[in-house]
């Protein structure tokens, strides 16, 4: 198949000349077209859903992704956003009509979304559907070419899309290129009119050095520590059910916005303890590795980093429920620290799955200084009753998206920016924030032959200054003298 680019060796040559058809494609308008873009999104919403099934058989065989986790997190969620953009198209393809100045007038303005060219999305292995073609999603509803370059640590789904998307898409404008650190840099080689990168800072950092050579905007969905502070005052059981579902109920911990770490009062720590590990047994069993509701681990390689994290002397005799493990099965239990010290590795770095630090004060506003000790996070929650503490929260907190008394449901909204600050990232989407990251707000003034002010042209004389001077201090009789000559000299 044409959008299949994967059955010979993929190298920089092959790059260029894929690049080279897609901006032929786009200079010919073809990606251009409301009745275009409807088409591929229509595409889309089919491909999920005759495909489902498949789609789930890859997400199982990549991370044992539960079948309920992959149909809300991944499959409900990629037709939500491709229904979204299909329902608001025709609104976010209008020109916004803006005012205009006393200065310029007679006049109108508009700004005109207009796509950016082509495109290329290098996704994450975590969420390897959604992360994949959410913004595949916003790219082709603002109108460009798209180049789909999913995670090789999820080969599966990986597999999947440069199988189905071409038999559902107009694959001369929508590519999929598999592969891995080869593949990746011979695209990153070429020059794109935007990069969109879902991963860790290690690689964003490569990424943004390789779109720097060519001046080529990025957007880059990060991570970071994300923070959990629970006051002594919620509603417990309500608030401990969500949280273990927001950290082992999102691909068991490996999420972005999934809970680094908890903040909470020495005093209340214990019955927070207590109704976590009450919660976890409830939801996973005694034994979670016979757990179908729980993800793996994705490779080897994670598992020891984690396994790495927990054998850490400085943590190793914090925790108080779970680090069971089964290397040959990739399974880690969910595993409660209690106490950890602040500068141990496992609080440096972001965890990325199922392990749950926590972290106890005398006061909860000692953890603002906590959490602004480190680098920004792509999400911060509070769990509070307490209207005081939660807007000193939002104020005083820094991250790229923030949720009170629940976990992740912020990114179910799609009238709502997601996407980082600092380390966390760069830029945003969701809904038409897709279609915006996707898009070049082109300024646009009209302007009418009347009215000529002659106070505008040289040769300059006094009088000419001051009725300038009046016109821009917004005097409207001295836009009328001057629109009919004023003054003659």
């Amino acid at each position: 198949m044409e959008g299949k680019v994967n059955e010979e060796v993929f190298n920089t040559e092959k790059a260029e000349a894929m690049v080279k058809g897609l901006r032929e494609r786009f200079r010919e308008g073809k990606t251009k077209p409301y009745e275009w873009r409807v088409s591929q999104l229509k595409g889309i919403v089919k491909m999920i859903k005759e495909k489902e099934e498949e789609i789930m058989a890859a997400l199982r065989a990549d991370l044992a992704k539960p079948e309920t986790e992959s149909y809300l997190h991944e499959i409900f969620m990629s037709t939500s956003a491709a229904q979204f953009a299909l329902k608001q198209l025709k609104s976010w393809m209008k020109p916004d009509k803006v005012p205009v100045e006393i200065t310029t007038l007679p006049s109108t303005a508009k700004i005109v979304s207009e796509p950016l060219g082509v495109i290329l999305v290098i996704s994450a292995w975590n969420y390897p559907f959604l992360l994949s073609i959410d913004p595949v999603i916003g790219a082709i509803a603002a109108g460009n070419c798209v180049v789909l370059k999913p995670s090789e640590v999820s080969p599966a789904t990986s597999a999947l899309f440069a199988k189905i998307l071409p038999e559902y898409v107009d694959n001369s404008c929508i590519k999929v290129v598999e592969g891995a650190i080869a593949e990746t840099t011979a695209l990153l080689e070429q020059q794109w009119d935007k990069i969109f990168y879902t991963g860790n800072g290690k690689v964003a950092r490569i990424v943004m050095s390789a779109a720097a050579k060519h001046l080529t905007p990025v957007s880059l969905e990060l991570g970071g520590k994300c923070p959990v502070v629970v006051d002594s005052d919620v509603n417990l059981k309500v608030a401990v059910k969500r949280i273990v579902v927001g950290k082992w109920g999102c691909n068991n911990g490996q999420a972005c916005i999934a809970p680094d770490y908890i903040i909470t009062t020495k005093s209340f720590a214990p019955k927070l303890v207590d109704a976590l590990k009450t919660t976890l047994e409830r939801f996973y069993g005694k034994d979670p590795h016979e757990s179908a509701d729980i993800s793996r681990i994705v490779n080897l390689n994670h598992f020891k980093r984690l396994t790495d994290l927990l054998d850490d002397e400085m943590v190793s005799d914090k925790i108080v429920y779970g680090g069971k493990r089964d290397e040959k099965r990739l399974k880690i239990a969910p595993t409660l620290l209690l106490d950890v010290p602040r500068d141990s590795q496992i609080m440096k770095d972001e965890i990325f799955g199922p392990l749950l630090p926590i972290i106890t004060v005398e006061k909860l506003e000692e953890s603002y200084e906590i959490i602004t000790s480190m680098t920004k996070p792509l999400a911060a929650y509070l769990f509070t009753k307490n209207k005081k503490l939660e807007e000193e929260f939002i104020r005083n907190i820094s991250a790229g998206g923030m949720l009170i008394n629940d976990i992740a449901l912020h990114l179910a909204n799609p009238h709502l920016p997601f996407g980082g600050v600092g380390e966390s990232g760069i830029g945003a989407y969701h809904g038409k924030f897709s279609f915006d990251a996707f898009s070049h707000k082109k300024a646009v003034l009209s302007r009418w032959f009347l009215g000529e002010a002659r106070a505008r042209y040289p040769p300059y004389t006094e009088n000419k200054q001051r009725m300038l001077r009046r016109v821009m201090n917004g005097s409207f009789v001295a836009l009328i003298l001057a629109v009919l000559g004023f003054p003659w000299n």
